[in-house]
């Protein structure tokens, strides 16, 4: 067998193998490409945000909750159904009660330790719901009711008989 035929062993396959990804890279187009072992040992940081947002959606299907940083980018989130509930129970205060427990357990994970909460909707879960991200550990600096209200803009659905 003559030496070219002969498989490069241990570190001489490892570094062939490096130049071979390096010399494809750059054929590619890629001119400065990352090793990929440096990008292996490198670590996510991960931001705490102090202060936040919770907004609650309490509709008469299902409660909503999310907690955003100030500019509204997501951090937490989870609904009645994504809590386990189905059906008629997604309406239920309890229902309401879990789904704030839920988001601001994950909210406390990320470093957040301060919440503004608006709520939004007539449903039972609304209520509770607040009381539930207050006991969970996080200080509620401002509660708001942004509930849309119509000031007599365009004319309304019909009126739903049952």
């Amino acid at each position: 067998m003559s030496e070219e035929t002969k498989k490069p062993v241990g570190e001489e396959a490892a570094a062939a193998e490096a130049a071979k990804a390096e010399a494809m890279a750059i054929v590619m187009g890629d001119a400065n490409p990352a090793p990929a072992a440096e990008a292996d040992t490198k670590k996510r940081k991960v931001k705490t945000i102090p202060a936040g947002i919770a907004h609650i959606t309490a509709s008469f299907n299902n409660t909503i909750c999310s907690i955003t940083d100030a500019r509204g980018n997501v951090l937490a989130w989870s609904s009645a159904g994504r809590a386990g509930f189905k059906g008629s129970r997604k309406t239920t205060a309890f229902a309401g009660t879990t789904v704030a427990q839920d988001c601001a357990r994950q909210a406390i994970a990320k470093g957040m330790h301060e919440v503004e909460v608006r709520v939004q909707g007539v449903g039972a879960g609304r209520e509770s719901a607040v009381r539930a991200i207050a006991s969970s550990g996080m200080a509620v600096s401002v509660i708001k009711d942004v509930t849309p209200v119509a000031h007599n803009g365009c004319r309304a659905r019909k009126h739903r008989r049952v």
